[in-house]
């Protein structure tokens, strides 16, 4: 694609061009949504954040929700939903148990990452205030989710 005309086009019409995998150029929002990470980061307990580092473009902020897996993430997209935070389950199923791709193969720790992750807002138009809603919501669960021993 003729990624140049289609931005041309999108900035007379007010509309912004992202070309996929560009995350090695800077482009808008992206200095905004490593803020609202490492805000997120600072702030958020009771969750295990992302570990940042320079490359690391933040379309999605994806959490694990300590506790028992998937029950217990669930549970806990729930109660913040409620509270009028979007968040959604990132890998629904991992590759290797989609029917195409089904192999006799054991990852625990793909599964679990799949059970306990979580995308949260990190979008560069959110504003502080909706940030400081992101972490009050999930900091009111921190602590009623604990993993069995």
């Amino acid at each position: 694609a003729d990624v140049a005309r289609l931005r041309e086009i999108g900035g007379r019409r007010g509309l912004l061009v992202l070309e996929q995998g560009e995350s090695e150029q800077p482009h808008d929002g992206l200095a905004e949504r490593r803020a609202h990470a490492g805000y997120l980061n600072a702030r958020l307990s009771g969750v295990r954040t992302p570990a940042g580092s320079e490359r690391h473009t933040y379309q999605q902020y994806v959490v694990r929700v300590p506790g028992n897996g998937r029950p217990d993430r669930d549970a806990f997209a729930h109660a913040i939903r409620a509270r009028g935070i979007d968040c959604r389950v990132p890998v629904k199923t991992p590759v290797h148990r989609l029917p195409q791709f089904r192999r006799d193969v054991a990852l625990p720790e793909t599964e679990r990452a799949a059970d306990e992750t979580l995308a949260l807002p990190v979008s560069a138009t959110l504003s502080r205030r909706e940030l400081h809603k992101v972490v009050s919501a999930c900091n009111a669960l921190g602590g009623l989710l604990q993993p069995a021993f």
